[in-house]
């Protein structure tokens, strides 16, 4: 099983479309995928067409549970209507964990508890996190193998990869555990001076964590979010621009676990 977290500190850079195209991609080469919706926003969730306030059973439940057993982590998984891929459901009761277990201890490790229970049932899983530094997120950064870090190339995103990478650092050293990054540009437009600017300061500053191409802007991405499946799914988006940046990314992503 290997484990990505899409997260920053930063709304609306590309996390669940990353996570959701990965995901798609992912599934056309017959891979078994578990998506977890870690936002109380439920933006995963409702792409894939389910609707966060009529879900019995999602992500806040397994905080719940007096035991993490595989049979109570099943009972949290739904379908989706892409072959292979089952998601944890992200709902708006997430925002209130950080009160409800401000006093109990472990609480940053339970998905990983979980994700250990189901290590055998899938090849891939793929954590799309909050915007806010909490419990959430330090979850999902705790059970992740890589963290991929979408930064839209305009200015104020490249605040939020700043804010990102300290509260990485922080957890490597109350953990004593290193991270391994993947920087991703999204939202990439050639035309504009702040794009290429932003381009430009992300590759000189951050060479070493930097996938060396970016994501462009792609509206066809937006069309296969009204249709609740990735842009992979459809004939007619084969050679888009959003889709051929993501293929890339998912052969340069393949390649860093086969050199680990």
């Amino acid at each position: 099983m290997i484990v990505w977290s899409t997260a920053n500190q930063k709304g609306g850079v590309g996390k669940t479309t990353t996570t959701i195209t990965l995901a798609g991609l992912l599934s056309k080469q017959n891979k078994k995928i578990l998506l977890i919706d870690t936002d109380p926003h439920g933006s995963l969730t409702a792409y894939l067409g389910y609707n966060r306030d009529t879900i019995h059973m999602s992500l806040f439940e397994l905080f719940q549970f007096k035991k993490i057993r595989k049979q109570n982590i099943l009972s949290i998984i739904l379908k989706t209507n892409m072959h292979g891929v089952d998601i944890v459901p992200g709902h708006i009761s997430l925002a209130t964990l950080d009160r409800v277990i401000v006093n109990k201890s472990g609480m940053g490790l339970i998905l990983k508890r979980a994700l250990f229970e189901l290590y055998n049932d899938y090849d891939y899983v793929l954590i799309d996190s909050p915007p806010i530094l909490g419990v959430m997120m330090v979850n999902a950064l705790a059970a992740s193998d890589r963290v991929l870090i979408p930064v839209q190339t305009e200015f104020l995103a490249m605040k939020g990869l700043e804010w990102m990478l300290r509260t990485l650092g922080m957890m490597q050293k109350s953990r004593d555990r290193s991270f391994k990054i993947t920087i991703i540009p999204t939202m990439y437009d050639k035309r504009t001076n702040a794009s290429l600017k932003t381009l430009n300061q992300l590759k000189k500053k951050y060479s070493n964590w930097m996938w060396d191409s970016a994501v462009p802007i792609d509206t066809k991405f937006r069309d296969a979010s009204l249709r609740h499946l990735p842009i992979s799914h459809f004939t007619t988006y084969s050679r888009s621009r959003g889709l051929m940046a993501y293929s890339q990314l998912l052969l340069y992503l393949e390649r860093l676990n086969d050199d680990e």
